[in-house]
């Protein structure tokens, strides 16, 4: 996150109206950067499916916290604690055992509404939301498959051409139902639950709202902040992420995953400038309304540079990772 920063502010220092995007190019997309990964198909070896999943995960909690300190202002305090009180009231319903996931969404919801009131950038509460929704689940699978197992082997028969259950039969369905959904955590199948949503609707309905760049109207549509934003994201990423790797491998810290090696390490670090949401989302918080030709050039940069390093990386990848699986 930190080379990308000092790239773009060697081409838009700070203190003048460019610095203000110093941010843009922190953070990689996980949708679309595992989308061109994903392309590539088996040849991929999971350590790198995971390598580039945890370092896109944590920059964008990075930029996410960036826009919480630095993108909020007039903040209330009465908002932020009422929020603190719900957060501690949804951690010990869920470590008494609560499954309910409509009950954490609507909670959610009001988190939302409280942190949007409060100042601080809203995104920030479903960040924190994650941390208090319980991870684990109640059953484990082994004493799930064996509770299955006893309720099928005293399933009641019916007829062949029995279509209305009776019952006992369905008592027995229900204790299936329960059983299965206490055998998933409450946050992961929400996410299981979400993930259609946001790859089909949210992110599709985000492109398409915040893309555009306008190659009409006052101002140079090529300048500075588009020069800034695509360096920071193509140079900045790729010296950042293998920089610091090489650097963890070389010190000790870590050793190297199975399965990966220098040159897929390179590939990977190239598809972390690919920017595109996040990145979007703070160059419109950067500029806004207040300075539109800025935007414009924030954006383009957004999008030339989040296109070549999609294919720079693929192409890297595409040679040297092994042909077969």
């Amino acid at each position: 996150m930190v080379v990308p920063v000092v790239i773009y502010s060697m081409v838009c220092a700070p203190g003048t109206e460019g610095g203000q995007g110093l941010a843009i190019p922190m953070a990689t997309d996980i949708a679309f950067s595992l989308g061109v990964l994903s392309l590539l198909g088996k040849r991929v070896p999971l350590s790198l499916k995971i390598f580039l999943t945890a370092f896109a995960v944590v920059d964008d909690i990075g930029g996410i916290l960036v826009i919480a300190i630095f993108y909020s202002s007039h903040v209330a305090y009465e908002y932020l604690l009422w929020a603190a009180l719900l957060y501690v009231l949804l951690y010990f319903i869920g470590k008494k055992g609560a499954t309910n996931k409509i009950f954490f969404l609507v909670v959610g919801v009001v988190i939302w509404y409280l942190f949007l009131q409060s100042g601080i950038h809203s995104t920030i509460s479903g960040v924190i939301l994650a941390f208090v929704i319980p991870a684990k689940p109640q059953l484990n699978v082994g004493t799930y498959i064996e509770r299955i197992r006893r309720i099928i082997s005293t399933f009641p028969e019916m007829g062949a051409n029995n279509i209305v259950l009776t019952n006992q039969q369905i008592a027995k369905l229900k204790e299936v139902e329960s059983a299965s959904d206490r055998v998933i955590s409450p946050l992961q199948s929400l996410e299981d639950n979400l993930h259609g949503a946001v790859n089909y609707l949210v992110l599709p309905l985000f492109a398409f709202v915040n893309a555009g760049v306008m190659f009409s109207g006052e101002g140079e549509v090529i300048g500075g902040g588009t020069l800034a934003v695509a360096l920071g994201l193509l140079a900045g990423k790729f010296l950042g992420v293998y920089f610091f790797s090489w650097l963890a491998v070389k010190s000790g810290l870590t050793p190297m995953p199975l399965g990966m090696n220098w040159k897929n390490i390179s590939g990977v670090a190239l598809l972390g400038g690919i920017g595109f949401t996040v990145s979007l989302f703070i160059a419109n918080l950067s500029f806004g309304s207040a300075h539109p030709v800025l935007l414009n050039q924030a954006k383009l940069g957004v999008l030339s540079g989040t296109v070549m390093a999609g294919i720079l990386g693929y192409l890297v990848l595409h040679w040297v990772l092994p042909k077969r699986r």
